[in-house]
């Protein structure tokens, strides 16, 4: 017995109802269609709000809208070089993070539309024969990325918490 057969999916003999089974393989189908679809809307919107400079938005919120000519943390210059490179660093840092977000969520959209659009034609093919496969692999593969997407999320928004927290204890005398 081959290692890694016990990983192989379970095919069952159909005995149901063709029509029925056909109409749950589409909807199965269309549910796939929609979670692709959702994590691409999600990846495209938190590209368009990464465009946001956020930082002018909390200067007129805060002071009214002429702050953010006169005392706009982005629009101020530094007069050390050694703040100003690590100024730079950091905001190519904080563009990276977004681009690798937005391709994470756009990779698991598209991944999820290829899967779904495969297996709908895989299931096709085997409810015709009179058989059945369940959904072991997919259903396993995208719970395990959406579980390390989020972890992901979560701990780097930790880590940036915990930076923010480090530096205001330094700033305080």
């Amino acid at each position: 017995m081959l290692p890694w057969s016990r990983f192989a999916t379970p095919v069952y003999k159909n005995t149901g109802s063709v029509a029925r089974d056909h109409l749950a393989s589409e909807r199965t189908f269309l549910a796939w269609m929609r979670t692709g679809l959702g994590f691409v809307a999600l990846g495209i919107a938190v590209e368009r709000f990464s465009q946001l400079d956020l930082e002018d938005l909390v200067v007129v919120l805060r002071h009214g809208p002429r702050a953010v000519t006169s005392s706009s943390p982005a629009t101020t210059t530094t007069s050390t070089t050694s703040t100003k490179g690590k100024d730079e660093e950091q905001k190519k840092d904080q563009e990276k993070k977004p681009q690798l977000l937005v391709g994470t969520l756009m990779g698991m959209g598209s991944g999820s539309i290829v899967y779904g659009t495969a297996r709908y034609f895989s299931n096709l093919r085997a409810l015709e024969r009179g058989l059945f496969k369940p959904a072991f692999h997919g259903v396993a593969v995208l719970g395990a990325a959406v579980a390390g997407l989020a972890g992901g999320v979560y701990g780097d928004t930790l880590r940036r918490r915990m930076r923010r927290e480090g530096k205001e204890d330094k700033q305080e005398p």
